[in-house]
């Protein structure tokens, strides 16, 4: 038998209460492949998808979580080009391959990008999964650039992937940024993102038109849910939406008046369908230097530790709780 690491883990699907939802295992330590670097895990971060993962039904034996981490390569498999042992690096991994929440992982080199220099490995491991989606979303989809204009309206600018997307668009955009967003709290930490006008997120259409009366061009939608009628109204012809969740049953058809674009977006589409694309190791490296100018921050604000199952169980909590603003970070020490 080869190497074991600990890892945190689970067999069923329980509610978070529950001391069985997540535990601690010995697994076999993973062998990087050709393109994989194997890295020692020095902090995560938890996102909903672990929340959703985890009570999506039982898997297959043990299953590891985590879709975030930052830590320092440990080995690299023979066709690596991009890193070598002993670089620190942060990433998101992809949904079909074992998570960070353990001491190793291999990870594919292509959705891989050197740490930002000014953060600790906790704030560093805030950010992969939110800034791959919020950056797939504003370059990859709605195509903006520095010489964009227009309005866009991010529902929950105060969540995980609001404030990456406030302040990516207010980096690198011209564009009008709204946020909706709850409580005070909230609102604080969305113009703190960046956003120019924060509203309401109850009464959507009153709330909006009154910060940008002729509508929006763009907007980030993770709840579509029960909106749809609202977006049509809120959205100026031939706009575009990106939405993260899925509804069953989502009727799309009122917003075809308008010609507006309906955009899905799965930061885990590149990693399990296009392995070759280093799309997200570019992104991740423009974000680093970003970040290193002082122009982006992280979004960790409650830091755990350490990693193990008693603390994920705690992390899992927090998350599941809507209250949460930024991210929920665990170190590993």
């Amino acid at each position: 038998m080869g190497d074991l690491m600990r890892a945190v883990g689970y067999r069923r699907a329980l509610p978070i209460t529950d001391p069985e939802s997540l535990v601690d295992a010995d697994v076999p330590m993973p062998t990087p492949g050709p393109h994989d670097l194997l890295v020692r895990v020095e902090a995560v971060s938890v996102n909903p998808v672990d929340v959703k993962s985890r009570s999506g039904g039982d898997p297959k034996g043990f299953r590891i979580l985590g879709y975030d981490a930052a830590g320092v390569v440990t080995a690299v498999g023979q066709a690596v080009t991009r890193f070598g042992v002993g670089d620190e690096v942060y990433y998101a991994g992809q949904i079909d391959r074992p998570g960070s929440n353990a001491q190793f992982q291999a990870v594919n080199e292509n959705i891989v990008g050197a740490k930002p220099a000014s953060l600790d490995f906790a704030d560093a491991a805030a950010l992969p999964l939110t800034t791959i989606t919020a950056w797939e979303m504003l370059f990859d989809h709605f195509g903006l650039s520095s010489t964009s204009t227009g309005t866009l309206l991010v529902v929950g600018g105060a969540g995980g992937v609001g404030s990456m997307v406030l302040q990516l668009a207010r980096a690198r955009t011209g564009l009008t940024l709204v946020a909706t967003a709850g409580r005070g709290d909230s609102q604080r930490w969305a113009m703190e993102m960046g956003a120019h006008h924060v509203v309401d997120r109850r009464n959507l259409v009153e709330s909006v038109r009154a910060a940008t009366p002729d509508g929006v061009d763009y907007l980030i939608s993770p709840y579509s849910k029960g909106n749809i009628d609202a977006y049509a109204e809120l959205m100026r012809p031939l706009g575009h939406i990106a939405a993260t969740d899925e509804p069953e049953g989502l009727d799309l058809l009122p917003l075809k008046a308008k010609s507006v674009a309906w955009h899905w977006e799965l930061m885990f589409t590149r990693p399990m369908l296009l392995p070759e694309d280093a799309y997200q190791h570019e992104l991740l490296e423009e974000t680093a230097k970003l970040v290193d100018a002082g122009t982006v921050r992280s979004t960790a604000t409650t830091r755990l530790g350490p990693l193990d199952a008693a603390t994920m169980r705690d992390a899992h909590a927090r998350v599941e709780s809507t209250a949460a603003i930024g991210k929920v970070v665990v170190s590993a020490s």
